[in-house]
């Protein structure tokens, strides 16, 4: 996903990206990925050792027909991908749309994509008519394409720069809402951006595709882990495990979908429902802690390591159960009493500003590590170079090839695509682009897009190369780099609030295709799939999303009239960051709140030094030390998500307790379950917002004397 999620398998290592093993937890906040997971790629020593060969996954497979790059890119498999594709689609924009933290799809894409086509050829092999066998190749494929089209919800800033750009999020912001600096959302200009921008990462770093995944051996542990996964798939034992675990997820699917359906009719007016259930007491539920009931949450605490549901609580904790209780006590002394709560001059700006910081920090103290880290493999393989072979012995790298390796290289330098494709590719989109996106946003000229253009490609191939050592795509961190340096570029005067937030839209897309794609390639290279199969693919799933996924926003801008309200079901928590990120880069800090700056200042601070420690003390220690990524996100939603994910956790480790090896193979597909279905279940409560169907009845919690007056008022 991937600028994707947090990585986390099921031991409780924790990485950023959303996407893992079989039992691999792992998930992305707001596209930060943090790595963790292991390689793969067959190990063991060369030649012929027989220890080696039984152990080898491609001798499990020798013997099978591999199919050509273009039988692996079949009819079935592309219907299959765009079914998943609106399924995941429907469920990463609620999550974007929420609170911006979208766990890993890749074991539910790959586990519904075997099972679907599974049972395709079975009924046909049963009628005679089975053409094609099934293949792990083209299980790959459809993987890569729904991976491809959902992920453009994340990247297209559905729930962050893009809807930062509209007036329902100006009007929250209150600085520079000018209409310069204002663009609604129409379906038109947002596919034609989308379509001009998201196609240039996959150009950009596709030339680098042998060095990076042959040469130099980068682990992409997210790739590698699906590749793992999807291997296990078609082996008959696995092909059994992979009938129960669909089964297990089609009956919480099923669960979480009912549920929904049901909570639907106690929602008749804002605040009803379970969904503000006071679980804590009516004290607590003010202050944003409580059980929300929601299935999906539940659903990726499961998925998520611990660490980042534990941080995510602490986070909570620190700052609607201590700092904003005391800062409201100074009402009338650091900011006006006559101000709302959502005024950005007033207790709101600390809860968003001070979140800024918290990301900021840990954002800017990564890139620097994982830019560090990408340097040291730079001068580690350049020195690698200089290791001159003895007579006739051969380079260490070639004696260390395992016969997997021999195989899988065989076919990925086979297979190759054209050096004149990704050049003339990225040349002729760039050109495209340059004299449309100034069509769309005025605001930015195009020369600002030039300049990205000739930039993009040095950065995605930082973020790729970034992303294979360490799982961590940066790709949101860049796109804040791009609207500090674009915005104020243009100028406040001249709208550089819009063109910062258009310039991130543009660098993210291309940073982040890169690093998928590159996953992708390990993918495929572990499976025998052919490198031009996952390109073709990767662009197919991509045009897909540039249509799904603004067709999915549509629906939930036209059927939900407060989409982007703070006090919402859909308060979309990233869009109001990005524009205020925006609006600091343009205006400076002049429009901060009293004492606001210098409480940034010690957040920004304090999560570098909070990341410093992390990293110095050693992984036994570090576990027990929370993210600053994740505690930043209560600051401005309240710990109401939280909870549910700490349930998820503890269900998970009771479950694990209890019976390990079940937990380890079962809970992906549970969680899985229990997160499609009630993110499917918004589809028909769109429709019905849409043709004015309410909900009948109003569930509200009051306090005795509330209560009390409403009963007078009423009998009166």
């Amino acid at each position: 996903m991937a600028d994707r999620d947090f990585h986390g398998d099921s031991q409780g290592n924790a990485a950023f990206s959303v996407e893992r093993i079989p039992a691999a937890r792992d998930m992305t906040i707001e596209n930060e990925d943090r790595g963790g997971g292991s390689g793969g790629g067959g190990g063991g020593g060369g030649g012929g050792d027989s220890d080696d060969k039984l152990q080898s996954v491609e001798m499990i497979f020798k013997g099978k027909v591999q199919p050509s790059w273009r039988e692996q890119l079949t009819v079935r498999a592309f219907v299959v991908s765009f079914v998943l594709g609106v399924l995941f689609t429907f469920i990463v924009m609620k999550l974007n749309l929420t609170t911006g933290i979208i766990p890993s799809l890749n074991v539910s894409a790959g586990l519904l994509g075997f099972f679907f086509v599974k049972t395709w050829t079975k009924f046909l092999e049963k009628s005679g008519m089975l053409k094609q066998p099934f293949t792990r190749q083209e299980n790959t494929v459809i993987q890569t394409c729904v991976v491809a089209a959902s992920g453009i919800a994340f990247s297209g800033g559905f729930g962050s720069y893009l809807f930062g750009m509209s007036s329902i999020i100006a009007k929250d912001s209150t600085e520079s809402n000018a209409a310069q600096n204002i663009k609604d959302p129409r379906l038109s200009w947002i596919i034609g951006f989308l379509f001009t921008v998201s196609f240039l990462g996959l150009f950009s770093v596709l030339p680098l595709r042998k060095i990076m995944i042959i040469d130099y051996k980068l682990t992409y542990p997210s790739g590698t882990a699906t590749a793992h996964l999807i291997n296990s798939f078609h082996t008959p034992l696995g092909a059994k495990l992979a009938r129960k675990q669909v089964r297990a997820l089609g009956k919480f699917f099923s669960f979480s979908f009912l549920w929904g359906f049901f909570q639907w009719f106690f929602t008749a007016a804002d605040g009803c429902g379970f969904s503000s259930f006071p679980t804590f007491g009516l004290k607590a539920y003010d202050n944003r802690f409580y059980f929300d009931f929601s299935a999906t949450y539940v659903g990726v605490g499961m998925i998520c390591p611990y660490l980042i549901n534990i941080s995510v609580l602490v986070g909570g904790i620190l700052s609607w159960g201590i700092m904003w209780p005391l800062i409201k006590n100074r009402k009338g002394d650091w900011y006006s009493a006559d101000l709302s709560e959502s005024n950005l001059h007033g207790l709101q700006g600390y809860k968003v500003f001070v979140s800024i910081a918290m990301i900021l920090g840990d954002g800017i103290y990564n890139f620097v590590k994982v830019l560090g880290r990408t340097i040291q493999g730079f001068i580690q393989q350049y020195n690698k170079k200089e290791i001159i072979p003895v007579s006739d012995r051969q380079s260490p790298e070639k004696s260390s090839t395992s016969y997997d390796d021999e195989v899988r290289t065989k076919l990925f330098v086979k297979d190759g695509i054209p050096l004149w494709i990704s050049i003339s590719g990225y040349v002729a989109i760039a050109a495209i682009s340059i004299g449309i996106i100034p069509q769309i946003f005025h605001q930015m000229k195009w020369y600002y897009v030039l300049v990205i253009y000739i930039v993009a490609p040095a950065l995605a191939f930082c973020n790729a190369y970034g992303c294979g050592l360490t799982d961590w795509s940066l790709a949101s961190t860049y796109g804040k780099l791009a609207i500090f340096a674009i915005g104020a570029w243009a100028g406040e005067a001249h709208g550089g609030v819009l063109a910062g937030l258009a310039a991130c839209g543009v660098m993210m897309n291309i940073v982040s295709t890169a690093s998928d794609l590159m996953q992708d390639f390990k993918t495929g290279y572990m499976t025998l799939a052919s490198p031009r199969s996952m390109f073709v693919s990767q662009i197919i799933g991509t045009a897909m999303g540039c249509v799904i996924s603004p067709c999915v926003f549509w629906l939930f801008y036209k059927a939900f009239d407060d989409l982007g309200s703070p006090d919402s079901a859909y308060p979309a928590p990233y869009a109001l960051v990005y524009r205020n990120i925006s609006i600091l880069g343009v205006e400076g800090f002049g429009s901060l709140p009293q004492h606001c700056l210098t409480l940034c200042y010690i957040f920004f601070f304090g999560a570098i030094a909070i990341n410093l420690v992390r990293d110095t003390i050693g992984k036994k220690w570090a576990k027990y030390i929370p993210l600053p990524m994740a505690m930043a996100i209560p600051f401005y939603l309240g710990s109401y998500f939280a909870i549910d994910m700490c349930v998820g956790s503890l269900i998970l480790f009771i479950w694990g307790k209890l019976n390990k090896a079940k937990a380890d193979a079962f809970a992906p597909a549970v969680a899985s379950g229990l997160i499609c279905g009630d993110g499917i279940w918004t589809l028909p409560s769109s429709i019905l917002a849409l043709l004015g169907v309410q909900p009948p009845i109003c569930m509200k919690f009051l306090s005795r004397g509330a209560n009390a007056r409403v009963d007078t008022f009423l009998s009166s």
